[in-house]
């Protein structure tokens, strides 16, 4: 008796990856997010733009908190993109916190990144947890880098800092100074200023903190 002819198993084509199809539905729901608000963002229209189920969403996200809050980490992994301790130079404390500082305040007033901060203030009015989804993937995150970035520096014998994660906050608002409302209000700083301010920030800033 002759063996049945073995009919090999067809492979289903064209089905995307989770992590495909997971993409496909963060870009869908940040495009809707950062265009048109939270509250006017619906998981159908998430849906349809993505071309998938609202289940399938549910089962990724749990509910519409979690899919803002994926979507408010891929801006900011976005926006992260133009900012990074990495690749820093090897001169001197004060030529390197220039040049971060400079980098941070370069990064900011991005007007990609002045408009999604205003987008996300102006959810935050209305859901609260918007604002610290945005704090906890952002700034914080951001913060707590440069702040690593100082205790490395602290025992490299450079700096003398007790609280790394203070001085980390006072660089910042220092380097970034009026210039940063200005912007939100339409006012642009000129080069000479913002570099000054920068430079100004530094000096204080080691008048702190650098080790005798």
């Amino acid at each position: 008796m002759n063996s049945p002819a073995h009919t090999p198993e067809k492979r289903k084509v064209g089905r995307p990856s989770d992590a495909a199809k997971r993409e496909s539905i963060v870009a869908a729901a940040s495009d809707r997010f950062m265009n048109e608000g939270f509250a006017a963002t619906s998981i159908e229209q998430v849906a349809a733009d993505a071309g998938v189920s609202k289940v399938t969403i549910y089962n990724h996200f749990g509910d519409k908190r979690g899919l803002f809050t994926a979507a408010v980490e891929r801006e900011c992994e976005k926006m992260r993109g133009y900012f990074t301790l990495d690749h820093m130079s090897n001169g001197s404390i004060r030529e390197r916190l220039f040049e971060i500082a400079g980098a941070m305040v370069a990064f900011l007033s991005r007007p990609e990144m002045i408009q999604f901060e205003r987008r996300i203030a102006a959810e935050t009015e209305h859901e609260p947890a918007v604002g610290e989804a945005f704090l906890e993937t952002g700034p914080w995150r951001m913060k707590a880098a440069f702040s690593a970035w100082l205790a490395h520096a602290v025992a490299q014998g450079e700096l003398q800092i007790d609280d790394p994660d203070l001085a980390a906050e006072q660089l910042v608002s220092l380097a970034k100074g009026m210039g940063d409302l200005e912007r939100r209000f339409g006012a642009m700083p000129s080069a000479g200023a913002t570099e000054a301010r920068i430079k100004g920030a530094v000096s204080v800033f080691l008048a702190a903190y650098q080790r005798p």
